[in-house]
């Protein structure tokens, strides 16, 4: 055991490595990569799962870090080093799931919903995550070596003191566990058994169109604690806003109107909160965020010419001073020509990838996607630069991510606009142009935190870019697989009988495909985006009866996985594109924004805040309550470190809900009447499928009407935040 005086924070003169250039442990070993993708793909879909549902991700590295300790100890004596590389690997997910999560969706949105499979998310993620590793390589050097003690990477520095206090001999494991077993055994009992509601509802009729609920979960109230009051204040004040001022006044305005106002296709006489909030508020709160990422771009414009500036200049430089420091063990990168090499085989993987595999309906000329694949790689690394020094300077939690994304695709757009390319087919490859390099970004500003801690340990960097190349490989299949799961576990098929002629189908309107099967019959697949006759989203259409009878409401973009920052792509897209976009409505928003950072309020988490349901804000804003009724009832403890109790508390409770939930889904789909036509012969009859729709969920049959009280349900959550109390006061092992 290392015993020596050591600190992360010593400054550039005073500073050296926990373990020195010279010293030998075991590092890149089988048990660290294997145990590392594990993490990855844990990480990785349950981080999809929360951002679909909350609309934004909290960091996964400690948390990985604290198991990892945990886990190799109980088997052999491991190094910090394997330890190093087991938080490397398995945060790869995390962070790929957030740029992944925050772009790929907005294919549904655009009307490619049909085309939202397994195989068009994993190769996307897939080239987005290495070029934001391969691009890390020349930035290495100068972001975490030369500019030690002016760059804090505070999440890195964070994780590096927990590796070290591990190999000395602390434990903090055993807090996540707690939070991964009383948040499981929650969520499984409200979610799977329907023991009691998961989302209490008031709709007053002194206050009509209003409603108050909260998406009583685990993570949500994990979220909440580790983004702490302020944040998650601000969110739920967002919510507050539009549903409860902006829907009583849509409501209270347009009660005596028996015409449908656009964007909605029913009256507002006749409109539920939720309706109103489909129709109303989501295009009011994605101008809302777009003009909030905006704003926070411009705001750190000085930060990232600063970034550009440096980072060429380091690219210039990177020659000499790799071969100055080859012969030192933490000095070894990656090789630059793996990085050029790997950089024209992204270019080229893209260009087959849009020309030889193109979706339905969306094809592109071959010059076209070879333009595409150079746009990435320039704006690909212009922001995987920005993205990492910005995270090196503010952490990687205030990473501007989507802001940079909007950016791109800005730029993308106003290049096809004046170019022309304004059908369908082009906003799909704009949006594959901004989904990889947002997912680029998201994994440099995460790959830069990893490396720093490697950097103050004393790992071998090559190694990590080695672990992190497996770790984004590997968890691709775990994001790619989730978000497949939950649009097709949370989809539903509404009757909705609307007459059309399909011959002169209204403008938005569009025939997506000609046969489509449900329930055993066919019928035609047809897309609304923007129309004033039908509202937007995907319907299957009876050539028999000559109308429309159902929507297929896919389940990422449902209240139960809005997708915020995708929607947001699709509008971006839309609004520049096709000039097809309730303006009004946005310019509501960005206006809203606008006076919100007038009174010196950071407008992100409100823009974000007014978009989401008040149900999951209202949560969140419970868990901030707690972090902040622990700090003020305890001097000594520091509880706004992510290695506090609270916090490691939390991220067991996140982890539970993602996982649980994702099981909840997997039950749901193995209930599902057809499944026996989906899956091969075998594994239907050795799991008897379809299963019983009252298999698991009992509670309603046991527990009567308590099972869906609202006061119940309330009380239930209450009881797991004062658990987060308890064990976020109880010091660590």
């Amino acid at each position: 055991m290392n015993d020596r005086p050591w600190s992360s924070t010593a400054p550039p003169g005073e500073f050296r490595t926990y373990v020195s250039a010279g010293e030998t442990q075991k590092e890149f070993t089988v048990r660290a990569v294997i145990l590392g993708a594990l993490f990855g793909l844990l990480f990785g879909a349950v981080t999809v799962y929360v951002g679909l549902r909350a609309g934004l991700t909290v960091s996964a590295s400690i948390p990985i870090s604290v198991l990892s300790i945990s886990i190799l100890r109980a088997f052999r004596r491991s190094t910090i080093l394997e330890n190093n590389i087991v938080q490397t690997t398995g945060s790869a997910g995390e962070s790929l799931a957030a740029g992944v999560m925050f772009t790929i969706p907005a294919l549904i949105f655009l009307g490619f919903g049909a085309e939202f499979t397994f195989w068009r998310i994993f190769p996307l993620a897939l080239l987005g995550g290495w070029l934001g590793v391969l691009f890390m390589v020349p930035l290495r050097r100068q972001l975490i070596v030369k500019e030690h003690g002016n760059l804090v990477f505070p999440e890195g520095t964070a994780c590096a003191d927990v590796l070290v206090a591990g190999e000395r001999g602390g434990s903090f494991a055993g807090r996540v566990f707690w939070g991964l077993g009383l948040g499981g055994l929650y969520t499984f009992l409200m979610n799977t058994v329907q023991a009691w509601t998961s989302q209490p509802e008031s709709r007053p009729s002194w206050f009509p169109g209003a409603s108050f609920r909260a998406a009583v979960t685990s993570e949500y109230l994990g979220v909440g604690y580790i983004i702490g009051p302020k944040v998650s204040g601000i969110l739920f004040a967002g919510g507050v806003v539009s549903w409860l001022l902006m829907m009583p006044a849509i409501k209270f305005f347009g009660s005596m109107s028996n015409t449908p106002l656009y964007p909605s296709t029913i009256p507002i006489s006749q409109m539920t909160p939720d309706d109103m909030w489909r129709s109303y508020i989501r295009p009011m709160g994605a101008g809302a965020v777009a003009a909030a990422g905006l704003i926070t771009l411009l705001r750190t414009m000085p930060t990232i010419i600063s970034a550009l500036r440096a980072g060429l200049k380091d690219v210039r430089t990177q020659n000499a001073g790799a071969s100055a420091g080859a012969s030192s063990r933490i000095d070894r990168d990656m090789p630059m020509s793996y990085v050029i090499a790997g950089s024209i085989l992204i270019i080229v993987m893209m260009w087959i990838l849009l020309t030889f595999h193109p979706m339905p309906g969306a094809q592109t000329q071959w010059y076209q996607n070879l333009f595409a694949g150079v746009f990435v790689t320039v704006f690909g690394f212009l922001f995987v630069t920005v993205a990492a020094r910005i995270s090196g300077l503010l952490g990687n939690s205030s990473n501007p991510i989507s802001g940079m994304s909007i950016a791109t695709l800005m730029a993308t757009c106003a290049i096809f606009f004046v170019a022309g390319w304004t059908a369908p087919n082009y906003a799909v490859l704009a949006l594959m142009i901004g989904g990889v390099v947002c997912i680029a970004a998201a994994i440099a500003g995460a790959t830069s935190q990893d490396l720093k801690t490697g950097y103050l340990v004393g790992a071998t960097p090559y190694w990590q870019q080695m672990g992190l190349l497996v770790g984004v490989t590997v968890s691709t299949v775990a994001i790619g697989a989730t978000l497949n799961l939950m649009n097709k576990g949370l989809e539903k098929y509404i009757p909705t009988p609307i007459p059309v002629n399909v011959q002169a189908l209204p403008e938005g309107v569009k025939v997506e495909r000609s046969s489509f099967e449900h329930e055993g019959k066919t019928y035609m697949l047809i897309n609304s985006l923007g129309s004033s006759k039908i509202p937007d989203g995907e319907y299957l259409y009876d050539a028999g009866t000559q109308q429309i009878e159902y929507q297929w409401a896919q389940g990422i973009g449902s209240d139960k996985a809005p997708a915020p920052q995708a929607r947001l792509m699709a509008t971006v897209i839309n609004g520049i594109l096709n000039q097809r976009l309730p303006w009004r409505l946005v310019l509501m928003g960005m206006v809203l924004v606008i006076a919100v950072e007038i009174l010196g309020v950071r407008s992100l988490a409100f823009a974000t805040g007014s978009y989401l349901s008040i149900a999951t804000t209202a949560a969140m804003f419970a868990g901030g309550l707690v972090r902040w009724a622990v700090e003020a009832s305890t001097k000594d403890a520091k509880t706004d470190s992510e290695a506090s109790p609270g916090a490691l508390y939390s991220s067991g409770l996140i982890a539970a809900g993602g996982v649980f939930g994702l099981l909840g889904i997997i039950i749901n789909l193995l209930q599902d009447p057809e499944i026996s036509n989906h899956v091969p012969h075998w594994f239907s009859s050795i799991l008897r499928l379809p299963w019983r729709a009252d298999l698991f969920s009992f509670g309603p049959k046991l527990f009567g009407s308590l099972a869906t009280n609202n006061f119940v349900g309330l009380m239930m959550f209450l009881l797991l935040a004062a658990s987060l109390f308890y064990f976020a006061r109880k010091k660590l092992d």
